[in-house]
């Protein structure tokens, strides 16, 4: 089993930044393809952003692209998303997912685990 722990979350003005950190249980953490989800108030989760067990690949949603940078220390057994040039449009729970068979999947129903949820609040 494994636990997945978001942190960074909060309250920022749009035009700033945030960075949000997903803390994994587990000794298998290096093998797993890793993403971010969120999910607007009356909305269904969508992908953000997801990084391959190597960390050399890495892909976004059309939405974030150039603006999010997804990120990973094995060593550490940690995932990043950091996100810059925030809009108001980005306001919602972030969770941290954990795909134990490494696809590089951009799809919710692939990833086995996932956190409780980080919130963001991007104010106009």
């Amino acid at each position: 089993q494994v636990q997945l722990v978001e942190s960074g979350g909060g309250l920022v003005q749009a035009g700033g930044s945030l960075r949000l950190s997903c803390a994994a249980s587990g000794r298998a953490f290096n093998t797993y393809t890793m993403g971010w989800f969120r999910q607007a108030p009356g909305k269904e989760r969508e992908f953000v952003a997801a990084i391959s067990w190597s960390g050399r690949t890495t892909y976004y949603a059309d939405s974030v692209k150039g603006r999010f940078t997804i990120s990973r220390d094995n060593a550490k057994n940690t995932v990043y998303l950091q996100m810059n040039s925030l809009k108001p449009e980005d306001t919602a729970v972030y969770y941290c997912a954990a795909d134990r068979r490494g696809r590089g999947s951009t799809t919710l129903e692939e990833y086995d685990y996932w956190g409780q949820g980080t919130q963001v609040t991007v104010s106009s």
